[in-house]
């Protein structure tokens, strides 16, 4: 994103986080619809991404695209978030998945880890060629995608996973699903506070010792860290740890291969 585009999302969560128990699923949901919405219409993204129509403008065009779809808050909300300087119309596009995203879990239980049920569903798609070919392709139906995750995850997932994955499918904008996945996860996370830790081991690991791997990692990151543990064997032992950007590589296939380059070297 550019950096009006930064700014933007920076006021719109900053104007989400105003309105306190209004910030729930119900608005995430309106607001993804609105999200589809301007993906569908190149007219009315130039529109409300352009700095020289005034707010006023916006909001008119806003009531008479959406007229009674958008309750009080939302369309309040949407205004705010529109009414923002956005470096590109795929940012807004951007901007509005995100504050969706962040609303859709601003109610949530917090027994209801939400980003965990995504990055369990990313990993049952990745691991089924099928299914992923299902809910990624470019051809397919977008209201089918949903339905078919809605029967996949219903009852096995909360209803504010089961409304993201739903919404993300589509709309991918590209993104593979794994890639919609990760980017979902990371800002469920964020928006509760925290960040993801991906660890990689080759066999499960004791939940007492994950706990204490994710203290040492919120020491280094000040805050707190989620972490997701994925098995896999091919790492031969120790541990991959991922946090973003950054990774730390303490796997016995990293040092084999480490080892196999200053040989060759």
């Amino acid at each position: 994103m550019g950096s009006a585009s930064r700014h933007a999302i920076t006021s719109s969560k900053a104007a989400l986080a105003g309105l306190g128990a209004k910030a729930n699923l119900a608005l995430g949901e309106q607001l993804f619809a609105a999200g589809r919405a301007f993906a569908e219409s190149a007219q009315l993204r130039a529109v409300l991404a352009d700095p020289a129509v005034s707010d006023t403008d916006k909001t008119a065009l806003l009531s008479k695209v959406f007229g009674k779809g958008l309750d009080a808050t939302a369309s309040k909300l949407l205004s705010q978030i529109v009414s923002n300087r956005w470096s590109s119309q795929d940012d807004l596009l951007a901007g509005v998945e995100e504050i969706a995203i962040r609303a859709a879990v601003s109610g949530a239980k917090k027994s209801e880890a939400v980003d965990a049920e995504l990055f369990a569903f990313s990993r049952a798609v990745s691991s089924d060629a099928e299914l992923e070919l299902s809910l990624g392709s470019k051809l397919g139906n977008p209201e089918a995608k949903a339905a078919l995750v809605t029967k996949l995850l219903k009852g096995k997932a909360s209803a504010a996973t089961i409304a993201i994955v739903s919404a993300l499918v589509q709309q991918p904008r590209g993104r593979r699903i794994g890639a919609l996945l990760s980017y979902a996860a990371d800002v469920v996370a964020d928006q509760a506070g925290a960040s993801i830790a991906t660890v990689t081991s080759a066999q499960p690991i004791a939940a007492a010792q994950l706990s204490s791997l994710g203290k040492s990692l919120a020491k280094v990151y000040g805050r707190e860290l989620n972490i997701n543990l994925v098995i896999d064997p091919s790492i031969i032992g120790g541990l991959r740890v991922q946090v973003g950007d950054d990774v730390i590589d303490g796997s016995v296939s990293s040092r084999i291969q480490e080892l196999r380059l200053q040989l060759a070297g």
